[in-house]
């Protein structure tokens, strides 16, 4: 098995990747200041973000869960895989060859990992699927397509290829590219039978379902012709890599638009998808196989970058929404009713509001498009109302509310609905709206909603709602000792804009200056890797005006300190070296770092003139020591004057 990276063939890999386009492939970015970049994080549900990038620094870190590091801890945090693995996966991207302790070139065949293998597999059947659809073949796919209005440009677009009705086709392919009967079966291409493996997709259209990263993790396929018994759409089962309820279809496709737009789409199929994207809405995705559920709401937050605004969702005279919206198409008969009222349980989760389209016809964004052209899906998606409004003209649609008995059933139906509405303001303007709606008194339909069995009170001993359903923040924390915040401050500065610190005294600063413990702990460690002074002939070796050398410069001194202070302190120096500074004007920047560190060193010559003022007060005039001590604390004294000055 092979050996250890070798720590340049590393340092390399970090120094020719950028963190911020890594993470953007995950979170939605956005500028928080000189050098630093915030999100929602992706590690755990948040509606505020607190994940803080800093390109040039090459970190990361969460204030809310508390996790952080590298460009390559991202990448293993995110895709569950090792540090090598994650290692190995950058330089393939970076194009680095990389070199282990042991003399080897990297990982046999064998060696790699199950789930490189496994998306390696899927590249092959999904460059295999495409050739095969222009086979004679493939005709009844390619029609099926073309009665949809997708040629093969479109086709090309999306991936979309075809399986052929063969039992082991695809795997003579992948066999022949050096996959074991393990790796085939691990990927989800091939089911077991009594003889073996066999194709797991035959005789149907295939698409390719792909991550935010655009790596192929499993795939949808859809039945053809009536002599296929197996069910329409059959999917790759649960893999290490394929989990349906974390994918969305089109993900790949639409995650710029979806940032941008702050917009998020969910139709039901791969088709809707298609037409949806070439009518113009690039914000459409689709699920696998399953309800839209909690994964795909994290996923949805972390790219419309939803926030904590209580006014999120509310619709402009512009027609757009306040903040991020995600928009339901569903068909018009039950089972689309059916899905809406478990979005409406999912809802909750959501800042920003959520909202439902349905085509009054009952046709699809597919067959909508065939019907009417591009103009009629974008219309469609325009045409949204709010969840809570949708769900409760539906449960009272069957009703008929022109007699007094089916106004109090539709009050008894309705009530539960509407006391499922966290948000206490939302909810009593939904119960106004529902008296209006079966013409009942508003008093009444309150006290109905109130005594609802299925109403809970939102407002639990100990937690108070604050905007739409979710908790107050919990009481302010009284702010640090101002010399505890000073310390801190001083030290986010050094580690952050170590060349702007240059200067102000810093590397004159002894261990006493610090009086928090971890504070002095981080002190300890930039002294004992050099200090501003092995920064400053680092970074002296490189040009001003080459910004990738003084960058690389500042990491490996940052990296320096990190070493020198073990992984006990290493959480906090990464904390400290992302936290947002106070300024963020570029010509203000050195003149705020200066200020900063000349503060703290001000104060530190202010504690040793104490001490010495307080020897000379236990010492007499004749004494030996007395000429020293004095000596000393002018010194410090002229210090001062220089450092006011």
């Amino acid at each position: 098995m092979a050996g250890l990276i070798k720590r340049e063939d590393i340092d390399a890999v970090r120094e020719a990747t950028r963190i911020d386009e890594v993470v953007s492939d995950h979170v939605t970015l956005r500028p928080a200041g000189i050098d630093s970049m915030k999100g929602l994080c992706p590690f755990h549900d948040e509606r505020t973000p607190s994940f803080h990038v800093r390109p040039q620094m090459g970190l990361w870190h969460c204030f809310g869960c508390g996790e952080g590091g590298d460009v390559i801890s991202f990448v293993q945090n995110i895709n569950h895989i090792s540090f090598t693995e994650a290692v190995e996966y950058l330089a393939a991207k970076a194009g680095i060859t990389l070199h282990y302790e042991d003399g080897a070139s990297g990982p046999s065949r064998e060696e790699t990992s199950m789930r490189s293998r496994i998306l390696d597999a899927n590249r092959v059947a999904e460059e295999f699927f495409v050739s095969q659809l222009s086979t004679k073949q493939a005709r009844v796919g390619r029609n099926f397509l073309a009665s949809r209005g997708f040629g093969p440009e479109v086709a090309a677009h999306f991936g979309v290829g075809y399986a052929p009705a063969s039992w082991d086709e695809l795997l003579r392919v992948l066999r022949s590219n050096g996959f074991t009967e393990a790796q085939i079966q691990a990927s989800g291409l091939a089911s077991q039978g009594s003889r073996g493996l066999y194709d797991r997709f035959r005789g149907r259209l295939i698409w390719p379902i792909r991550d935010l990263t655009g790596a192929t993790v499993g795939f949808g396929a859809r039945r053809l012709g009536d002599d296929d018994k197996g069910p329409k759409y059959l999917n790759t089962p649960e893999t290490a890599v394929y989990k349906k309820s974390q994918v969305l279809y089109g993900i790949d496709l639409a995650k710029k638009q979806i940032a941008a737009s702050r917009k998020l789409v969910v139709v039901e199929g791969y088709t809707d998808v298609m037409a949806a994207h070439l009518a113009g809405v690039e914000q459409a995705v689709a699920t696998c196989g399953t309800a839209f559920g909690s994964e795909h709401v994290r996923i949805a937050r972390r790219l419309i970058g939803d926030s904590a605004d209580p006014a999120a969702g509310v619709i402009l005279s512009s027609g757009k929404a306040r903040g991020g919206e995600v928009v339901f198409t569903f068909d018009g008969d039950a089972a689309g009713q059916k899905a809406a009222l478990r979005a409406f349980r999912d809802d909750q989760n959501f800042a920003s509001q959520t909202f439902v389209a349905v085509e009054p016809n009952g046709l699809d964004p597919c067959d909508l498009r065939m019907a009417k052209g591009d103009q009629a899906v974008r219309a469609l998606v325009e045409s949204r109302e709010p969840l809570f409004a949708f769900v409760i003209r539906s449960v009272l649609a069957s009703l008929d509310l022109n007699t007094a008995e089916g106004r109090v059933a539709g009050l008894r139906a309705a009530a539960p609905v509407v006391s499922q509405i966290k948000d206490r303001a939302l909810r009593r303007e939904y119960a106004r709206e529902l008296s209006g709606w079966l013409g009942m008194d508003s008093a009444e339909v309150m006290q109905a909603v109130r005594h609802s069995s299925s109403y809970r009170p939102a407002n639990r001993p100990g937690v108070q709602m604050a905007g739409a359903g979710r908790p107050a923040a919990p009481p302010a924390v009284p702010p640090a000792d101002p010399v505890t915040r000073l310390e801190r401050q001083c030290l986010e500065v050094v580690l952050q804009r170590p060349a702007d610190a240059i200067g102000a005294g810093f590397d004159q600063l002894d261990g006493e200056a610090f009086l928090a413990p971890s504070h002095k702990a981080i002190h300890d460690a930039i002294r004992a890797a050099g200090g501003l002074a092995a920064f400053a002939k680092a970074s002296s070796l490189t040009p001003p005006s080459d910004e990738a050398g003084q960058r690389a410069a500042q990491t490996k001194w940052l990296e320096s300190v990190l070493e020198e202070g073990g992984e006990f302190i290493a959480p906090l120096v990464r904390q400290l070296a992302v936290t947002p500074l106070a300024q963020d004007d570029p010509g203000r920047m050195r003149s705020y770092v200066q200020g900063i560190v000349k503060a703290l060193v001000g104060m530190s010559l202010t504690r040793s003139a104490g001490v010495l003022r307080s020897q000379l007060g236990r010492l007499k005039p004749n004494d030996p020591s007395y000429s020293e001590v004095f000596s000393q604390l002018m010194e410090i004294e002229k210090k001062k004057r220089a450092l006011r000055s």
